[in-house]
């Protein structure tokens, strides 16, 4: 079984929230390394909610970081419809 990667943070109201980590990947685009993450919570259509940031891995924590392109938003849709497409084929076969 594999083990899942969490991490809290602090929100603005003070709770600590934990976010499960989806997945990590790093762009030869952009020279950057991104993280996708959820809370579990749901959107009003019932889907699970998905956040993504950059990151820089630190000896002592990771920080993560806005995205600020339209570039890397493009970039990180464009993965996210691939495993989509991938998660549809496994389930098909």
């Amino acid at each position: 079984m594999e083990e899942k990667m969490t991490f809290k943070v602090t929100n603005e109201e003070g709770q600590e929230v934990e976010y499960e980590v989806l997945f990590t990947f790093d762009s030869d685009e952009t020279k950057k390394s991104y993280m996708v993450y959820t809370d579990d919570s749901k959107d009003e259509s019932g889907n699970t909610r998905v956040f993504a940031s950059a990151y820089v891995q630190g000896e002592e924590e990771t920080e993560l970081l806005p995205i600020e392109t339209d570039k890397e938003w493009k970039i990180i849709e464009t993965i996210l419809k691939e495993l989509q497409e991938e998660a549809k084929g496994e389930n098909n076969q």
